[in-house]
């Protein structure tokens, strides 16, 4: 990254990003530059205002308009340097670690998804899962068990739980879309999920659908999503053939801002 980049002010409509009332002004900020940089109005190299010029343009104050700001730095797309300020990082960054779906991701990545739906039922909830998703004990929740296909390989064996309000989707409307392209459907917006990735080892059950045989090494996701208003929307249980799928994301040392 070069030192000499252009200094960039965006107008005020475009760096507020219009959401729900209840979104924090940081939230709708950060959306606002980081539009800005998918879409080009914020190029590699270019350099923000500084944060009093922001703050005092967008009537904000300065430690929102540093939170927003810092939320991009963590996801790598700015990086703050001394007597240069903030900057669009070069290059194209990985976005893995972003609240989608395994459908969308697999699209992305010029594959072709395809599903098959186990089970849809409507049962009690364990005591882990109604915890998870906020809910009484032994409320009712709608359990969805899938197996994703990759260009016709098995890549994935998805459990999800969701609370009773969805209970109107159905294995025949999740064949051909993911389960969020589902929710979005219905009107849910997904803002935030807490993730636990780790590993173990194929159930008997597991390593048939995946057809990597009994004890064999998967890789697991654990996500709790959660929609605008901080409701928890979904919890999912997924495990993954480590050969045909990975985790990606940008790390960035945190202890070198100033």
């Amino acid at each position: 990254m070069t030192d000499g980049g252009e200094t960039v002010v965006l107008p005020v409509e475009q760096l507020l990003q219009p959401m729900t009332q209840s979104s924090p002004l940081w939230v709708r900020l950060s959306a606002g530059l980081e539009a800005a940089i998918a879409g080009g109005s914020l190029p590699p190299g270019a350099r923000l205002e500084n944060e009093v010029s922001m703050s005092e343009r967008l009537s904000l104050s300065r430690p929102t308009v540093r939170r927003a700001i810092q939320e991009l730095v963590d996801k790598g797309l700015l990086v703050r340097r001394r007597g240069v300020g903030t900057q669009v990082v070069h290059g194209s960054v990985a976005r893995q670690i972003d609240l989608t779906s395994l459908h969308d991701d697999l699209e992305r990545s010029g594959r072709v998804p395809s599903t098959r739906v186990l089970d849809v039922t409507l049962a009690h909830a364990a005591p882990e899962i109604a915890a998870q998703l906020g809910l009484d004990p032994e409320a009712r929740v709608v359990k969805i068990r899938r197996v994703r296909f990759a260009n016709a390989a098995p890549i994935a064996v998805l459990e999800n739980y969701l609370p009773e309000t969805f209970a109107d989707i159905t294995a025949e409307t999740l064949k051909d879309n993911g389960l969020y392209h589902q929710l979005r459907a219905r009107g849910v917006t997904l803002r935030v999920a807490r993730q636990r990735i780790g590993a173990r080892r194929a159930t008997v059950d597991e390593g048939q659908l995946l057809d990597i045989g009994r004890g064999a090494p998967v890789l697991t996701m654990d996500r709790t999503a959660y929609d605008a208003d901080g409701a928890a929307v979904e919890y999912g249980h997924h495990c993954y053939r480590p050969d045909l799928y990975g985790f990606e994301m940008t790390l960035v040392d945190r202890g070198s801002l100033p």
